[in-house]
């Protein structure tokens, strides 16, 4: 018999819909049920594309006695993170502090006052490796609340206090300037891996954000050493295991720190992120390998994750089913010498053996290997290593595929308008424009609706219940602004200034702080507020970006000043932390350049409109547009010259003389 969360929207609920477990959804009337039967609530927090939340599932909550007697004593919650980002965050703060590491799944257990008491994440079903089982946890929890209920409620109450007490230091005064921005350099030169690429060791997670800000700092420098760490992480990735070599895209991390074995499940905000970055690299030197890593990511995106209703999937598993029928990591995606001579003959197997770097021993478990470009095979004949690709992707796509997570959330399509409308712009693919074009569509038609405030998810064309979160309009805005600045079509730019009027009422504090909720938001233990950059910008550093490019293309004095306060937190946390606030450090680059604002008077797609959108100065905004009609801000009293497409650049309240030659235009926006 189904539970409550048959009810959700969310595939991770939906997931344990029909667990023996009594689940009820993060709501009010769950605590209220806690409170009328005396019991403490167990709050579980995963995601449906995490291996271990499987895991827990399968072994506890599948479980018939072990439901019982969770059923008995407790009012179990389920939260799928993606949806409650906030939830999320304020309980895994909790985690950390006490237990000095977080992770998912998250297991929980609260007062009916929502004050959390015990923590843990996955639980075995027997005791192992120093940890207790489940049911032991269940038991000791229990014997707690029953025996010792006034222990609980102080530690409860410690909690509260202690996560209470932690204010945010958000920099305080002024922006970051030069001296913040070179010492970031450094610290993140001191972290790179000069001999395998990124940052850090094992696991290894792909550092868009960071490479993003190295990019910008090279164009505004012309600092040699910052392209090498970005173009150098780059390669390493996209030859690595951690890139699909068959179908593109990439997966989540590398457990190792050379790139070859990754955790296999795909997210849109990485390959969003990465695409992104991918073109923004071949932007500044024009690589081949860029070029083709960031129209296959875009490929992939489309092809993979796209939804019947134009938006794009949160993720794909990391699991699948093997030869054998048993669900295990990485099936859909790994391959042994055996397998590839099944597909390939002989001949063929043998070369793409040593091309992908397929070993007898195997490079992953049971003998199979990750496929990757090790670049030990010489040179190679590339007709040849298209038709060996297309016949292993055919192969492969004849296995038991990994399965999806269809909600649609709204930052991470945010990212991936952005990601496509600029690759489709750069690469004249204007099929990527569109694709672009309908997520945002999507957005606005469903997410933003009609209540005028954006909500997080959607699933199969419906709004989830759960609203916005800082992020979401922070991301969102940034996708419509480069839409914008693509199509020439200024409606975006009005949708973005909504979204950021939102943020300007709603989420922002004193002396410049941003919350992660906003101030009409159901209240928490604590309100979150979180400036990191991890593995999306922070809704913060997000935010900071999109006011800047706003306050750029309309002149808005408001938001300028709320980007430079925003942007406090970076020179404070930018220096130290640098790899954790590579989004905030990008957005840094754009203020210390202007930045530029680009008007084009002239077509859309026209060579000068193409010439400023391939500009590298950092965070230029461009707006393109004929005639009287123009829709942005920064074209009006822009006139062509002598009938001419004309380009005007400003930055900084001083205009360089308007120009008609795309070579002139191309050196003002050089960085």
């Amino acid at each position: 018999m189904a539970n409550r969360l048959a009810q959700t929207t969310s595939p991770y609920l939906l997931q344990h819909a029909d667990n023996p477990v009594d689940w009820w959804p993060w709501s009010p009337e769950a605590f209220e049920e806690a409170r009328k039967r005396d019991v403490p609530v167990l709050l579980s927090v995963g995601y449906a594309s995490c291996h271990w939340c499987h895991v827990m599932a399968h072994e506890s909550f599948e479980d018939d006695e072990t439901a019982a007697y969770l059923n008995a004593h407790f009012v179990p919650v389920k939260v799928d993170r993606e949806e409650r980002p906030d939830v999320d965050a304020v309980y895994m703060e909790a985690v950390q502090a006490a237990t000095g590491h977080g992770g998912w799944p998250m297991t929980v257990f609260l007062t009916p006052d929502a004050e959390p008491f015990y923590f843990g994440t996955y639980f075995p079903p027997e005791p192992r490796h120093g940890s207790p089982s489940f049911q032991q946890v269940l038991e000791g929890v229990t014997v707690a609340w029953t025996d010792r209920r006034e222990e609980v409620a102080e530690v409860a109450g410690r909690i509260v206090a202690d996560l209470a007490g932690r204010s945010l230091v958000h920099g305080g005064d002024g922006v970051p300037g030069e001296s913040e921005v070179a010492q970031a350099l450094l610290g993140l030169t001191r972290e790179y891996d000069e001999q395998h690429g990124g940052f850090g060791g094992a696991p290894k997670f792909p550092p868009a954000m960071v490479v993003e800000f190295l990019l910008r700092h090279y164009a505004r420098t012309g600092a040699e050493g910052a392209l090498q760490m970005a173009a150098d992480s780059c390669s390493a990735m996209a030859r690595g295991g951690i890139y699909d070599q068959l179908g593109g895209g990439f997966a989540r991390y590398s457990v190792d720190r050379e790139w070859i074995v990754p955790h296999f499940e795909k997210m849109l905000y990485d390959n969003a992120l990465l695409c992104r970055v991918y073109a923004h690299l071949w932007r500044a030197t024009g690589s081949d390998e860029a070029r083709r890593i960031a129209l296959e990511t875009a490929d992939f995106m489309v092809r993979e994750l796209r939804t019947a209703e134009g938006g794009f999937a949160s993720a794909l598993d990391a699991d699948s089913e093997d030869a054998d029928g048993r669900h295990v990591e990485g099936a859909y995606y790994v391959w042994t010498p055996e397998q590839l001579r099944e597909v390939l003959g002989e001949d063929d197997a043998a070369f793409a053996a040593a091309y992908f770097g397929v070993t007898e021993e195997g490079t992953f478990e049971e003998g199979a290997s990750v496929l990757r470009l090790p670049g030990d095979a010489g040179p190679v004949d590339a007709a040849r290593v298209a038709g060996v690709r297309a016949r292993l992707l055919a192969a492969r796509d004849e296995r038991p595929h990994p399965g999806r997570d269809d909600k649609v959330v709204a930052a991470w399509n945010g990212l991936a308008i952005a990601a496509l409308a600029e690759t489709g712009a750069y690469f004249d693919r204007p099929d990527l424009v569109e694709r672009a074009t309908e997520a945002a569509d999507l957005l606005v038609r469903v997410h933003l609706g009609e209540v005028a405030r954006l909500t997080r998810t959607s699933k199969d064309g419906r709004a989830g219940n759960n609203a916005g979160v800082l992020e979401d309009y922070g991301d969102v805005a940034e996708g419509f602004l480069a839409l914008a600045a693509v199509t020439g079509e200024g409606a975006w730019l009005e949708f973005a200034g909504f979204l950021l009027d939102i943020v300007l009422e709603q989420f922002t504090g004193e002396g410049g702080q941003l919350y992660d909720t906003a101030h009409d938001a159901e209240q928490l233990i604590r309100r979150p507020q979180d400036p990191t950059d991890s593995a999306t910008p922070s809704g913060w550093t997000a935010a900071a970006g999109a006011l800047l490019s706003y306050a750029a293309y309309t002149g808005s004095e408001a938001h300028r000043t709320a980007a430079e306060g925003a942007l406090g937190v970076v020179k404070a946390l930018g220096p130290r932390v640098p790899r954790f606030v590579g989004w905030g450090l990008a957005v840094a680059e754009a203020l210390l350049d202007g930045p530029r604002e680009v008007a084009v008077a002239g077509p859309v797609g026209g060579e000068l409109h193409r010439t400023a959108l391939l500009g590298r100065a950092p965070g230029a905004v461009v707006a393109v547009g004929e005639g009287a009609g123009a829709e942005f801000p920064l074209l009006v009293d822009r006139p062509l010259m002598g009938g001419e497409p004309t380009a005007y650049v400003c930055r900084h309240f001083v205009c360089d003389a308007p120009t008609t030659d795309a070579g002139e235009l191309a050196a003002k926006l050089g960085g």
